[in-house]
């Protein structure tokens, strides 16, 4: 079996996006592959949070994970900073990488552009990513598109260090590009990704939103003026951004629901619509709900944070041993 490692970040608002593009991919992973699955705290505070929503939205990103499907008898579910492993590698890794190859990082340019001074956390969260992945020994990181140049530093980080302390010190991971049907936009600009801090609350579809809520932000989705129920991104993003959601969550493929609402206006295709995104969210609520109530989840965060070490303890020592770390 394949090792996987992958994170989300607490930052509340987890959407159908995220759920569609990353998490159900995830519970298909761990069927076939010895998964690491992580709420990565530690990179959230790259921006200053209130620690109590910190808190609440690390164990609420938690009970998702495990309301999704992801089973922690398959997968190991930890919270990323209780292993220390992550901060002790990430600066070991530092001490390997350049700012040269960090400055010329694309989130990093567009988070600090027109910035005077950036946080030196931003500067340096593709080292703590790499160190993330590297930690555990990682084959295979399931990421989407926009992940493609931090991936690529790890694997040149892990590269470079083999080359000077010897071949096997670290795992060079292989990127796992999500499929890029998955990838969902907003509905109010269906020009941009699907986000989770965009201000507009109607923009996205939370897996924890309401009925009512879901429904005002789907029939509130921009279409455009033809009417013609079609796929066809560059003339009708929006329409096929509601095709892609519609398909994804149906599994009826994009070419037989142009048949099926052939004719239809958007009226009709969008209350079905909420229908089917109601179908998909309801059982995954009503297990959040169930998984809080329970009291299991600091058990089995726990648990998986102990299994995480003893396999990061080992690379660690691997990895101190060929720096000449340690007496």
């Amino acid at each position: 079996m394949k090792r996987v490692f992958s994170g989300i970040q607490p930052t509340g608002n987890i959407h159908i996006g995220n759920y569609l593009g990353a998490l159900k991919q995830f519970v298909e992973l761990q069927d076939e592959d010895e998964c690491v699955y992580c709420i990565v705290d530690l990179h959230a505070i790259t921006v200053p949070k209130d620690p109590k929503e910190l808190r609440e939205n690390i164990r609420s990103v938690a009970a998702l994970y495990l309301a999704v499907g992801i089973d922690p008898e398959k997968s190991i579910v930890f919270v990323q900073s209780d292993v220390s492993g992550h901060a002790e590698l990430s600066w070991i890794l530092t001490c390997s990488s350049y700012t040269g190859e960090l400055s010329r990082m694309t989130q990093f340019k567009q988070k600090s552009r027109e910035k005077e001074s950036a946080p030196t956390g931003l500067f340096m969260y593709p080292v703590l990513m790499a160190s993330d992945i590297l930690l555990y020994d990682t084959n295979i990181v399931p990421v989407g598109d926009d992940q493609k140049q931090h991936i690529e530093l790890t694997r040149d980080l892990a590269v470079r260090i083999n080359g000077k302390y010897g071949e096997g010190t670290l795992v060079v991971p292989e990127g796992k590009y999500m499929k890029s049907g998955a990838r969902i936009m907003a509905l109010d600009d269906p020009t941009s990704k699907m986000s989770k801090s965009a201000e507009n609350e109607y923009s996205r579809i939370s897996l924890m939103d309401t009925p009512n809520k879901i429904k005002k932000a789907i029939m509130r989705a921009t279409t455009d003026s033809d009417g013609e129920i079609r796929y066809d991104v560059e003339n009708k993003p929006g329409v096929s951004n509601l095709l892609s959601i519609y398909s994804a969550f149906s599994g009826i493929p994009v070419e037989k629901l142009e048949e099926t609402y052939r004719g239809s206006g958007y009226g009709d295709f969008k209350k079905d619509l909420v229908e089917v995104v109601m179908e998909a969210v309801t059982p995954i609520q009503q297990k959040y709900r169930d998984v809080m109530e329970s009291g299991e989840l600091d058990t089995i965060l726990k648990e998986g944070a102990e299994k995480a070490d003893a396999i990061a303890e080992k690379t660690l020592r691997r990895v101190k041993e060929r720096f000449g770390l340690g007496r």
